[in-house]
């Protein structure tokens, strides 16, 4: 990325984050281990998550006590956008 602060300005740098990393995960994603990979706190991303839920980007699957996280066709094809976007700043 050739201007990080650029991108700041417009964009989130955590939710952006939290969305580009649903759609670049390899494996199953939890909340915790996404809190871990955007660098914030659990109770963070789980309200950003709820917030991300309502709008259609992401669902909840429950397995047991654990909500497995994926991101919705709309909340792929906004995390595609905002990852070239971040490419070309």
């Amino acid at each position: 990325m050739k201007n990080p602060k650029i991108f700041n300005i417009f964009f989130r740098e955590k939710p952006t984050m939290m969305l580009v990393n649903l759609k670049n995960a390899k494996g199953e994603v939890y909340a915790s281990a996404l809190a871990k990979s955007v660098d914030c706190t659990y109770s963070h991303v789980v309200k950003i998550l709820q917030e991300m839920e309502k709008a259609g980007l992401i669902n909840f699957e429950k397995q047991g006590r654990l909500k497995l996280l994926t991101l919705t066709k709309t909340g792929s094809e906004i995390a595609d956008h905002m990852e070239q976007i971040r490419n070309i700043m």
